[in-house]
């Protein structure tokens, strides 16, 4: 299918020349706020693949180093890629011009499609705007549940973190909890904020937003302990990933303080704390889900003319909440990396 029956292709410019060579790889490379080598995946699925020809598709998040919850993500996408016959090229950085270089990079290779996360979306308006007129069709995933529209991308997969935030209130609520501290790991990030937000709309007791450097895990640790020691009041963290969750059951053991954990996102190490105890509850936002099915929607369309939501609402991947009560049932998809 032609990339120029998009549905918006008709309040676009025409399509724009690019300077790179169609033999060049598209460009992943690291950088000094740490962006991650693109790579090739997908060797591992065992679907049946599709004869249909050969896609390259760039899939361009906002990872920070060590955060295992895009490992989840990208298996999913990867599981996508060996079943539709397409090159799979993943990068990343957490800082948003850096991430905003990586899709320009996507453009330049003349990618048949992107699918990018918008944890800072301002940052990545230009660009998205350039893939488009480029006749390169875009898809979110994760973050930026509020803007993929505004932006122009085709489909949109993920969480409503402001639904999941109010939700997680509600929960608060419900196990008694009087006084939570939100732990952001990144500053201006869009979900993160609206998470927090979400939760202090919902939750009848009283709440402080704490910020920590999600890419430095002692000063993480550090940062919660002293917030529990300085306030034996506080009786929840409410961490926003998997490893912070894990690293604050550190810090309340440090402190010698008596608050319980609950988070967002899971992972392996997440679900056995979950069966023992040492964390109350997590909300999944199927991040395996959200890397399929971008991946998986970009073959679709192109050949299809497929697209999700009718270009007007998100596919919606979560929350649901993890608990002793279904763990174990969760658990043995996590122990594979996909849960």
């Amino acid at each position: 299918m032609d990339r120029s029956s998009h549905p918006r292709s008709r309040r676009l410019a025409p399509v724009v020349a690019v300077a790179a060579a169609a033999a060049l790889t598209l460009a992943g490379c690291s950088s000094s706020s740490g962006g991650k080598k693109a790579e090739e995946g997908g060797s591992n699925a065992s679907a049946g693949k599709a004869d249909t020809p050969r896609m390259t598709v760039a899939l361009v998040t906002h990872q920070s180093p060590g955060d295992t919850f895009w490992d989840i993500v990208r298996k999913g996408a990867e599981a996508a890629a060996a079943k539709d016959n397409i090159k799979l090229v993943y990068s990343a950085d957490p800082n948003a011009g850096n991430q905003a270089n990586l899709v320009q990079n996507a453009v330049d290779q003349k990618v048949d499609g992107i699918a990018v996360t918008l944890a800072k979306p301002d940052a990545m308006k230009g660009v998205i705007g350039k893939a488009t007129a480029a006749g390169i069709p875009v898809v979110g995933l994760n973050s930026g549940v509020s803007d993929w529209k505004k932006l122009g991308l085709l489909e949109f997969f993920g969480q409503d973190e402001s639904v999941a935030g109010e939700a997680f209130g509600k929960k608060l609520n419900e196990v008694g909890a009087k006084k939570a501290v939100c732990v952001i790991q990144e500053q201006g990030n869009v979900g993160l904020t609206q998470r927090c937000d979400g939760m202090k709309k919902t939750f009848s007791g009283t709440t402080e937003t704490l910020y920590v450097n999600g890419t430095d895990m002692p000063s993480v640790k550090s940062t919660i302990t002293a917030k529990l020691k300085q306030d034996n009041s506080i009786d929840y963290i409410v961490a926003l990933g998997a490893p912070y969750a894990l690293t604050a059951v550190q810090s309340v053991s440090d402190a010698g303080s008596k608050a319980k954990v609950a988070t967002f996102d899971l992972n392996k190490q997440l679900t056995g704390a979950i069966k023992n105890g040492t964390i109350q509850f997590a909300v999944d936002q199927q991040p395996y889900l959200q890397g399929y099915l971008a991946v998986d929607s970009l073959w679709l369309y192109k050949n299809n003319g497929n697209y999700s939501g009718g270009g007007e609402q998100p596919v919606l991947t979560g929350p649901a909440f993890v608990d002793k009560s279904n763990v174990d049932q969760v658990a043995r998809f996590a122990a594979k990396g996909t849960r």
